[in-house]
């Protein structure tokens, strides 16, 4: 098994696929890719051994992966961990998985679990319990089940995912920045989010029209407020649905006028004239809070 810096998998070691292996095990399925699903699978060794690396896990992480496909990033992951829970939507491709391990790491087969799922609808798994999530995520739902998943799994403490260059500018934006919007707050939330790498289309089959951007985020205590998630990222949603609005006017309707609006502002020590793109979460967070106070009075 390789221990952090190994480069080669020792004898006993899953051997993973090549380009060669991608495209022979999506004949032997008849597999046609599909945008839908935003299925691009890593047809390039170095890359998913340098996605495992750049997470950080170790042999006594439980990894989560989303999407595993044809298994790429999974043999990797089991270089490294002997436990990995896979959920795939694809029920060809969740199906078969299964047998891949077992060929190519017979030796790691039985840490090995596979749930058909969609992972937005996955609100648990069995013990033992999911410590980081490592994963090259459908670039269609990218966000939406990296924010599910930290929600719905408090025991995930850090990972990585390859998400599109353009998303992973998003996530890992701060206040003032051209991309710093809904994702990024809704991130911050729950974990300290940075860029990890960039990885360019050759290495995925088919090849997507654009680069891939790696995100490594770690866990955070999320803001002290009264105020619930839900309530917070309402007024994000809200903040950030006329972007160029000053806040005053764009959580008229969540306040019910702008003057409840302007006043749960003040209360929450926010000018009413800024935009959301210049707040940090915690900012929203008071004004959660605020509005919440003063729809009780």
């Amino acid at each position: 098994m390789l221990t952090h810096g190994d480069e080669h998998p020792t004898s006993a070691g899953p051997r993973l696929l090549g380009p060669a292996d991608v495209r022979s095990l999506a004949a032997e399925l008849d597999l046609r890719p599909t945008k839908q699903r935003g299925q691009n699978f890593v047809i390039d060794a170095n890359t998913v051994r340098r996605i495992v690396r750049v997470s950080g896990i170790g042999p006594d992480d439980v990894v989560v992966e989303v999407g595993p496909g044809l298994g790429s990033l999974t043999l990797a992951l089991l270089e490294v961990t002997p436990r990995v829970v896979a959920i795939e939507i694809d029920p060809l491709l969740a199906r078969r998985l299964p047998a891949t391990i077992a060929e190519r790491a017979p030796a790691q087969a039985a840490g090995f679990r596979m749930i058909e799922a969609d992972a937005l609808a996955v609100d648990a798994l069995d013990d033992p319990q999911p410590t980081a999530l490592v994963a090259n995520l459908p670039y269609n739902v990218s966000v939406p089940v990296l924010l599910h998943l930290l929600a719905t799994l408090p025991t995930l403490e850090r990972g990585l995912v390859m998400v599109q260059a353009e998303v992973a500018d998003r996530l890992v934006a701060g206040p003032g920045s051209r991309t710093y919007g809904i994702p990024s707050v809704k991130a911050a939330w729950f974990a300290e989010v940075r860029r990890a790498g960039s990885v360019g289309p050759h290495v995925f089959w088919p090849a997507p029209n654009v680069d891939s951007g790696l995100v490594a985020w770690t866990r955070r205590e999320p803001p002290v407020t009264t105020a619930s998630r839900a309530e917070v990222f309402a007024v994000v949603d809200a903040a950030f649905a006329q972007r160029r609005k000053m806040l005053r006017a764009a959580l008229r309707a969540t306040a019910g006028s702008s003057e409840a609006a302007e006043a749960a502002l003040v209360r929450a020590g926010v000018d009413p004239q800024a935009r959301g793109e210049q707040l940090r979460v915690e900012d929203f967070a008071r004004i959660a809070e605020a509005l919440v106070v003063g729809a009780s009075t």
